[in-house]
């Protein structure tokens, strides 16, 4: 069997969706199940829901053969696996925010997220000395009450922004959702694998 963990969530209905369409899974994986494991033996797929931050540790430590995750996930946490494909979903954008008035403050920028390794990447190679404080939720309310001057975060629409009177500052990179493989089952099951994989990119 390939092992394929699916983010928890919005997304993880997605993939499902087009794993359908690709004629990956059957009927019996529905989207509502409240089983953490599903098997397909038609398919020869067994499927688990994992927190999709979680995914990348699931395949790494070859607990899955293949998963489901953000480019943001990966780019944060760098998990010795393989991208395989760029899956079209969930398609967002990392972005510094802020508010409508905002001006460039002289000296040390305050900024905060919660993806630390992508912002100090980003601001370093701006030559930009910043405060980092790290979140791990209501990333936009950090400016609003004076925590920080910006803040860094993915943003699909744009509309939780406008509702707060913020803005785009800076586009740091387009994300989406990605297929990633365990080295050693890219190995061993690289004929399945290779199959899954180009069945999902006739779709």
């Amino acid at each position: 069997m390939l092992n394929v963990a699916l983010p928890k969530g919005r997304m993880g209905e997605e993939v499902l969706d087009l794993l359908k369409q690709a004629g990956c899974q059957s009927s019996l994986l529905a989207k509502d199940s409240r089983k953490l494991v599903m098997e397909d033996p038609q398919s020869g797929m067994r499927y688990f829901w994992v927190k999709p931050s979680d995914v990348a540790v699931y395949v790494l430590h070859g607990a899955a053969d293949l998963g489901v995750v953000g480019k943001d996930v990966l780019l944060e946490t760098h998990p010795d696996v393989y991208e395989l494909l760029d899956l079209g979903l969930g398609v967002c954008r990392m972005v510094v925010a802020g508010p409508e008035g905002f001006t460039k403050p002289v000296g040390k920028l305050r900024v905060a997220t919660k993806y630390p390794g992508i912002t100090q990447r980003y601001y370093a190679g701006q030559n930009q000395d910043i405060e980092l404080i790290a979140l791990n939720g209501s990333i936009e309310l950090a400016p609003i009450v004076g925590l920080s001057d910006v803040f860094v975060d993915i943003v699909q629409t744009g509309s939780t922004l406008a509702d707060n009177n913020m803005r785009i500052l800076e586009e740091i990179m387009p994300m989406s959702a990605r297929l990633i493989v365990n080295i050693a089952s890219y190995k061993f099951k690289h004929d399945d694998i290779r199959r899954m994989m180009e069945a999902l990119n006739r779709v």
